[in-house]
């Protein structure tokens, strides 16, 4: 019956020589046991030193143990308590429960007590009224003592009524984990395991009160009970300080036992202090030593001479960071003669790192071993199951149904899935009643077959089936947990996921192994739990939901490692390493050191620091936590005996740039010489280390290399080192293969990108020896050849989607204005003399039918779609009103609507000859031709709607962009020809109409609305080419004089036209003709001749990448395919046309 305690610093063997006392008196004393307390993670590590210790390599009377499994054990020898014990997901459930029953009498808690997030606070509060030891009567002394601070207060009031409640439920039904220690401790008298046994207390940092009663128990039941602490032997140990001391937690655990003891009545024995100067850990390491002794101490003393065990490096990012961290290693392990075992690596923020550093060590073959719990929220039956309830949730809404497809566990193929969600998108799909009945619509562009919509019906049907037993709207949670077990049984998921298990086990991935074989139990328990707390309770299936999300973000799966030769990587707090030659420090960041204290839980930072001052201990506030926090970091920074690796990025995984810790200037001052390292700036010859890593290296390297050919000469060295690594690579039978791909990947993509070519024979294949295209199609060729193959030769478009945008809205227009026209002479009228409000008539009926009919009724399908038909109705209307005032300023008369270039295929500007076997028919339509008859003149003008703002530009259409108005202007031409053969037909115009409806700026208060009306026809002006005569001009525009209102030309004041004034003289009018004659027929013989470049245009501020829907395809990098580009020459008006006559436009 006694207390003894081990005191001693970091490293200074505290645990070596009490483990080898243990051991010697446990061979002097069999009949005695030796209980080895530490904390949950280290009972495995402790077991394998003690037994390397033991001359006999086995601890028969000696055992490791946890606080948990010491209560497991006596309560197997006793009897203890029968009750079930509840974990952190029973403590939810019950305190939903609970919450429920006790909301009439909540206060400030009212309002939320039903968000699983608050629900989830609650039980961390109470957790830690239960752990700190206070009863219900020391939460209601809290709330007096809180009195006087409102909120806090009535936040206590409302905690005391649901600490109360679930109290009152578990009773004589569950137990929870921290109520054991208390029943343990009600029991330790009983146990001969405990009775006159030496139990020991190591690796812990402190205790909590209900720890404390156990370990006072103990003292009175045991032979003896040793209590290891770490601390600086110069100071008193038994002398409490400030809480701001490095080893005030050390000197804490100390007194509080020391007074329990007095308390217990038991003997006080005498303490053992390893006063060592060097720790034993450190003894021929100088640096290491003085940084232990001096390490947050104050004032310190700096280290004056020389030492290389403590280096600190600077990285630009954490994955960079990690690459040199992989990089030392490899050097260690091949230099130093170190094992991998030897090495450890720890961060403040795992979560962080803990990924990179599996891809990183991944790449560089690095055995290692990630301590951590993995969380199993994104395990595929999790997420088949989360995404199971989202459906019945939401309605079977597109993201939720396709979540579910595609969570791998269906039972639904991924060709499938694929073609289902291709034709759900079309048709827009949406909702349980549309799910429910089978599929019929044959969408455009997807030509179902009767076949394959069967097939579609089939897999609707399987996905139906499996979904509708779960469509409950309310019920209890016994019934949906039993809903849901069957959905789950239904689906074969034991089996699947026994499947996935063993082809992981096959592939030695044993922790993914062991993740799979562990779910299914897990879920099932998670089922059964809420069917035992919430079975009678009415839920809703969110609310079930819910429920279900905060249980499984409670699932967690503990590893060991598989093997012993491994790199450790760990949470400077949580892992526990031993025997460690180099440690690396990773992430010594600001916001990472130290550690954020998090958002303090229903009680605020502040609260806690008030309540602090109250007779009751409580968890550590956010500023005790920071102290406590040095105390891991020194402890950590201890463990290596050789080297101390600190490092820190400059900015973070965003981009964002951070500054490195306190820490790495606290530990620069102690050591003056240190100068911080920037590895990653190295040669790279110094970098190359592992094959793979060379290899992400040498890509860069080979697309340099295809881009531009040779280095410059200021990088000699850098070519060297590209052709030894390259030479090496393909030398080795592994990477050959691989450097091979790449080099074929870099030199195809781009050296060949610049002069690729179909077979003439396949091109004839592929497009028929007679060209049916439209002119847009010859302006994606002349825009980016290889743009236009895959396009039109491979046929790849983008997936149709059940939506309307604002691209689609001029089809709209196109069709509406045209059944607007055919409805205007069923009517009897003109487009002189429709009136007004005939016009808005006939406009919202042309437009009702056609969106009635339009893509599947997308137009109805939500509200913001039939707002669209409302601004549609508004625009067209202003249309057909604009169109009509333009026409009557003018002589001329609409003679053709939406013109087919079908029904004039004998037209030679549309039926062209690329060669004696080779032809080339355009297909389009023009929008509207006009045409005005003087003597023996006929003027032609030629119409096209757009919905963009798209200009004419006689320059794009030199380069072949923009050919559609002058194609159209050559058929209208040609066909009016023939229809009068006597008479002499004049293009008269070219023009596009910008179907909108305006707004336009004012700077009067109250603008009269005939200059609101003027400013907009003076928006809606056509744009495009004009005659240069005036005669001409005049019969477009009656009114011209100086400036027209419905034209792009006006005057100067000698007369002559305006720079800004779009004119073409009738040569002009005829070089444009022929140069857009001899361009089709130029592009049309490129296509048949196999012409697939990848030769995008640029041209002033735009290129022919900028909206390319094939991007993602081709991959095109403008920096590393600058040669490729073609950047065309800007041109003036003038200057287009004389390169127009040199190129062609001279030839009739």
């Amino acid at each position: 019956m006694g207390l003894k305690f081990y005191i001693g610093a970091s490293g200074a063997g505290k645990s070596f020589l009490l483990y080898q006392r243990v051991i010697e008196e446990s061979l002097k004393n069999p009949h005695i046991n030796y209980l080895i307390v530490v904390p949950d993670q280290f009972t495995m590590q402790t077991q394998l030193e003690l037994v390397k210790l033991h001359p006999n390599k086995g601890i028969m009377n000696i055992d490791v143990l946890s606080f948990g499994r010491l209560a497991h054990r006596v309560f197997g020898e006793t009897g203890g308590d029968d009750r079930p014990v509840l974990d952190d997901t029973g403590k939810s459930l019950v305190l939903r429960r609970v919450a429920a029953e006790c909301e009439e009498s909540l206060g400030v808690m009212k309002r939320n007590i039903r968000k699983s997030v608050y629900i989830s606070e609650i039980k961390s509060a109470i957790s830690e009224f239960m752990q700190y030891g206070l009863s219900t009567d020391d939460v209601g002394t809290l709330c007096e003592y809180a009195a006087k601070r409102g909120a806090l207060s009535h936040q206590l009031k409302d905690l005391h009524v649901l600490y109360q409640g679930f109290l009152d439920y578990i009773h004589k039904r569950f137990i929870t984990t921290e109520e054991t220690l208390d029943i343990l401790r009600g029991v330790l008298s009983k146990s001969r395991i405990v009775f006159g046994s030496v139990i020991v207390f190591d690796g812990f940092t402190g205790f909590t009160p209900v720890q404390n009663k156990v370990i006072q128990e103990l003292m009175v039941q045991a032979r003896q009970v040793v209590v290891t602490v770490t601390m600086d032997t110069r100071e008193n140990p038994y002398l409490l300080d400030g809480e701001q001391k490095l080893f005030h937690l050390s000197k804490k655990t100390i007194h509080d036992l020391d007074t329990l003891c007095k308390e217990a009545g038991a003997v006080r024995e005498t303490d053992e202090t390893i006063t060592d100067e060097q720790v034993f850990r450190h003894k021929n390491n100088a640096g290491l030593s003085h940084l232990e002794r001096e390490l947050f101490r104050y004032p310190h003393k700096e280290f004056a001479g020389e030492q290389d065990s403590i280096r600190v490096f600077e990285a630009s990012n954490p994955r960079e960071e990690l690459r040199q961290v992989c990089l030392k290693i490899r050097q260690l392990v091949r230099n130093e003669n170190y094992c991998y075992r030897d090495i450890a690596v720890v961060t403040g923020d795992l979560e962080r790192y803990g990924f990179l550093a599996e891809e990183e060590f991944s790449r560089f073959g690095i055995p290692f071993f990630l301590d951590r719990t993995n969380k199993l929220v994104l395990n595929p039956f999790i997420e088949f199951i989360r995404s199971a309830l989202l459906v019945v949730i939401q309605e079977y809404s597109f993201e939720a149904v396709f979540h579910f497809l595609r969570c791998g566990l269906s039972g639904i193929s991924f060709e499938e899935t694929d073609r289902l969600e291709n034709y759900v998108r079309t048709t827009g799909i949406r909702g349980r009643k549309a799910w429910n009945r089978r599929f019929t619509r044959q969408p455009k562009g997807l030509e179902e077959t009767a076949e394959l919509l069967d097939e579609l019906n089939d897999v609707r049907e399987r996905f139906v089936s499996m979904i509708e037993p779960l469509m409950v709207k309310k019920a209890s949670g016994r019934e949906l947990s039993v809903s849901l077990y069957a959905f789950i049984e239904k689906a074969q998921i034991a089996q699947k996921l026994a499947e996935y298990a063993a082809v992981f086990q096959a592939e030695n991935d044993l922790v993914r192994a062991k993740e799979y074989e562990q779910i299914y139990r897990l879920v099932m328990e998670l089922l059964e739990q809420i069917c035992a707390l919430l079975g009678d309770e009415e839920l809703t299936m969110k609310e079930f939901a819910d429920i279900l999300d905060a249980g499984f973000a409670e699932i967690k799966v503990g590893t060991i490692p598989q093997n012993v030769d491994k790199v450790v990587i760990g949470d400077i707090e949580r892992t526990r390493m031993s025997e460690i030659g180099a440690l690396f420090f990773v992430g010594v960041n600001d916001g990472i050191i130290p550690k954020g204290s998090g958002t303090g839980g229903i009680l605020s930072d502040i609260d806690r620091e008030f309540l602090q001052e109250s007779e009751f201990e409580l968890a550590p506030t956010p500023r005790q936590q920071m102290y406590i926090q040095r105390l891991y970091l020194y402890m950590t920074m201890t463990k290596p005996s050789q080297y101390l690796f600190l490092s820190y990025a400059k900015v973070d995984s965003e981009g964002k740039s951070i500054r490195p810790a306190y820490l790495i200037n606290t530990v620069t001052k102690l050591f003056p010489k240190i100068v911080v390292e920037q590895p990653q700036l190295r040669s790279i010859e110094e970098q190359l280390d592992a094959p793979a890593d060379a290899l992400s290296y040498l890509v860069e390297l080979l697309r340099r290399y295809a881009a531009n050919g040779l280095f410059d000469a200021q990088s000699e060295r850098e070519r060297q080192v590209f052709f030894t690594l390259y030479d090496t690579c393909v030398r080795n039978e592994t990477y050959a293969p691989i450097v091979e791909g790449m080099k074929r990947a870099a030199f195809a993509y781009l050296a060949d990108a610049g002069k690729r070519r179909l077979p003439k024979e396949l091109a004839r294949l592929l497009y028929g020896q007679v060209l049916k295209n439209s002119v847009s199609r010859l302006e994606t060729f002349a825009a980016c050849a290889y743009a236009h193959f895959l396009q039109y030769g491979l046929g790849l478009s983008e997936r149709d989607r059940y939506s309307f945008e604002r691209v689609d809205m001029g089809t709209v227009f196109h069709a509406v204005l045209e059944q607007f026209s055919d409805k205007l002479t069923q009517k009897g009228y003109t487009w002189f003399d429709f009136p007004g409000t005939l016009g808005e008539t006939l406009v919202g009926e042309c437009l009702e039918s056609y969106a009635a009919a339009y893509g599947e009724t997308v137009l109805y399908s939500s509200k913001r779609n039939e707002y669209m038909i409302t601004r549609m109705r508004r625009v067209l209307v202003r249309t057909v009103q604009t169109l009509q005032y333009q026409l009557r300023q003018g002589m001329f008369e609409p003679k053709d609507f939406e013109l087919s270039f079908q029904m004039t295929n004998d037209l030679d500007a549309v039926n062209i000859a690329l060669s004696e076997e080779e032809r080339m028919q355009l297909i389009g339509r023009i929008d509207r031709i006009d045409t005005c008859r003087q003597d023996d003149k006929l003027y032609v003008k030629v119409i096209d709607y757009k919905s963009g703002n798209r200009r004419f530009d006689l320059a794009a259409l030199y380069y072949g962009l923009q050919l559609q108005l002058v194609v159209y202007m050559n058929a209208a031409v040609e066909l009016q020809k023939k229809k009068n053969p006597d008479t002499r037909v004049i293009p008269a115009a070219m023009l596009y109409y910008h179907v909108n409806d305006p707004m336009t700026e004012t700077d009067k208060g109250a603008p009269d609305p005939a200059e609101i009306e003027q400013a907009i026809l003076e928006e809606l002006k056509m744009t495009g080419m004009v005659s240069d005569d005036e005669e001409v001009i005049r019969l477009l525009d009656k009114g011209f004089e100086t400036k027209s209102s419905i034209l792009p030309v006006a005057k100067k004041k000698d007369g002559s036209f305006t720079q800004a004034s779009s004119v073409l003289s009738a040569e002009d009018f005829e070089t444009v003709s022929n140069y857009v004659n001899h361009k089709i027929k130029e592009l049309g013989t490129c296509v048949l001749d196999g012409d697939i470049r990848l030769n995008p245009y640029e041209q002033k501020d735009q290129n022919a990448c900028t909206y390319c829907s094939y991007k993602s395809v081709c991959g095109f990098d403008r920096k590393l395919g600058a040669g490729l580009v073609r950047r065309l020459e800007e041109l003036d008006a003038q200057e287009a046309i004389e390169k127009m006559k040199e190129d062609g436009g001279n030839k009739a």
